[in-house]
């Protein structure tokens, strides 16, 4: 059902069984799958492509352009996969050419009020962002990876999967997996356990990830060569490949130290 009050431009693709509250505002690039609820005052722009079974809450800005001032007007998309609840007054703004010209938000993932997410973020799949998380542009978060309340992520920083960041923590290099970190400049305090503990992982494999993270941050070997001895480790422990990848890939900002 569209509310009577709501705008839907000419052009826009919107599922029968989509629901648009009043006094929301749904541009002509838009396109919003079967089951998605949008509530009041909502508006959404650009080249936005919404999936299936999302709950979208009232006053959120999506797909507006990115607030980067190298944007001169090309056209580039917002994506949000399968049921993800967004919650009010969230902003989520389209990408830029200078990267992948494209901001996604996968599947299944709790975004909880004010949470911003910049121009070229990529938000995997299960993923929880607490209110007011502050993503700045192309910033990368990896599966089930959590985000508390007022947590700022710097630009190009990636959040690994299953990491956990606490309450107003500034991330200003990258969180590898399993890891939680919390302070005004993010610092590492062991795994996220209980998180891995609620998602199935058995008492050995946490083990091996506790005893990957005491390579990486309580021996005295360099960065590259824990990294090598966690490829080492990687090959016995499949849940230590995820970790082995994220090391061996950069960002440019290193990692949390």
């Amino acid at each position: 059902m569209i509310h009577q009050t709501a705008i839907v431009e000419p052009g826009a693709q919107i599922s029968t069984d989509v629901e648009i509250g009043a006094y929301s505002l749904i541009g002509k690039n838009v396109s919003i799958g079967s089951g998605t609820r949008i509530g009041n005052h909502a508006v959404i722009t650009g080249k936005t492509l919404i999936g299936r079974n999302n709950n979208i809450f009232h006053h959120v800005s999506l797909g507006e352009q990115p607030q980067d001032k190298k944007y001169a007007g090309e056209e580039t998309t917002l994506e949000i996969g399968d049921e993800n609840v967004i919650r009010e007054f969230c902003s989520f703004n389209t990408g830029t050419t200078q990267d992948k010209a494209k901001t996604v938000v996968g599947n299944r993932n709790w975004i909880m009020a004010y949470v911003h997410i910049a121009h070229d973020c990529v938000v995997r799949d299960d993923v929880i962002l607490a209110n007011c998380t502050q993503l700045a542009g192309h910033v990368e978060v990896g599966d089930y990876a959590m985000l508390g309340g007022f947590s700022g992520v710097h630009q190009f920083c990636r959040i690994g999967s299953h990491a956990l960041t606490g309450v107003g923590s500034v991330v200003l290099s990258d969180v590898p997996p399993y890891v939680t970190c919390s302070g005004d400049v993010a610092k590492p305090h062991g795994i996220n356990a209980e998180g891995l503990k609620r998602r199935g992982f058995l008492r050995a494999s946490i083990k091996m990830i506790r005893d990957a993270y005491k390579v990486l941050y309580r021996s005295s070997l360099s960065l590259n060569e824990a990294r090598m001895e966690i490829d080492r480790m990687a090959r016995e422990s499949s849940e230590l490949i995820v970790l082995s990848e994220f090391l061996s890939s950069t960002s440019g900002r290193s990692i949390i130290r």
